[in-house]
């Protein structure tokens, strides 16, 4: 067994023995968006801090625990708080809880973050179901010799977020006549927000939101066969002319207004998918 499988069976068998029931659907929540593990009827949770081998999150509005509970009766694992390049983790260990959720028995995985408008069409608040994303710009986390127990050497990437994820999201978007975007996330290691330049490369390469996270996490989830829904939080804006100073205080005050949105979504889709 390697390295890799060993790490990935002891965490596996250290949340088994404490919780005996799992979820086929999962659900990772980004900056500023935790308030949503307040509508989970939890039936278990543990900080990440007591799970062998887990990373732990370091960045304000991660609360950084792993819930069992149910969500508009549908049973899920929940993570509050995510990992990042940026935070000094590499992307291996970026990718270890989708990894360990796979083992889990999870096979649906629902991604969501906070993200800088692009598109001169989005507003702050916004939603944006992501489509397709742009990985040139973070380092991928299958890099190194390939884990055959998990996944191919070559994945195939060319429906990187599930296509009737995305159609039932839609629909339920209109259901609740919440305005939505589909577009493409731009994927960077951060921890500085863009340049202007910058985004206007990324503007010009197809981005229409940039983030700093979720393109790390869906490859590692596609790579061991999951079916991945994402959604971003349009925080702030890139490409504005009157101030281009943005804060992490700003993008977690947006993320909580667009929150009760997101929270109709996600938790339809559940009942959906599951």
């Amino acid at each position: 067994m390697t390295p890799l499988m060993t790490q990935l069976n002891e965490t596996i068998n250290f949340i088994q023995s404490k919780v005996k029931e799992t979820a086929n659907t999962a659900i990772i929540l980004g900056s500023g968006l935790g308030n949503l593990a307040t509508q989970i009827h939890v039936n278990f949770e543990i900080q990440y801090t007591q799970i062998p081998h887990f990373p732990v999150s370091t960045v304000e509005g991660h609360k950084g625990r792993l819930i069992l509970g149910t969500l508009n009766g549908v049973q899920v694992w929940v993570m509050e708080g995510r990992f990042h390049f940026y935070e000094g983790y590499s992307p291996e260990q970026v990718a270890y809880p989708v990894r360990v959720l796979k083992l889990l028995g999870v096979n649906n995985l629902i991604l969501s973050n906070a993200a800088g408008g692009v598109n001169q069409n989005y507003e702050v608040g916004d939603l944006m179901i992501i489509k397709d994303h742009i990985s040139l710009f973070s380092i991928n986390p299958l890099i190194g010799k390939n884990e055959s127990a998990l996944g191919t050497r070559f994945p195939d990437m060319s429906e990187p977020y599930t296509q009737i994820f995305i159609d039932h999201a839609k629909s339920i978007a209109a259901k609740h006549q919440i305005k939505v975007h589909e577009g493409v996330y731009v994927g960077v290691t951060g921890p500085t927000f863009e340049t202007r330049a910058e985004y206007k490369l990324i503007k010009a390469v197809g981005g229409d939101v940039v983030g700093m996270s979720t393109v790390q996490e869906n490859i590692a989830a596609v790579h061991c066969g999951m079916k991945v829904f994402a959604i971003s939080v349009v925080t702030d804006l890139g490409i504005r002319e009157d101030n281009n100073v943005i804060t992490h205080a700003e993008v977690l005050e947006a993320a909580n207004a667009a929150e009760p949105k997101l929270t109709l979504i996600i938790g339809d889709l559940v009942k959906l998918i599951s």
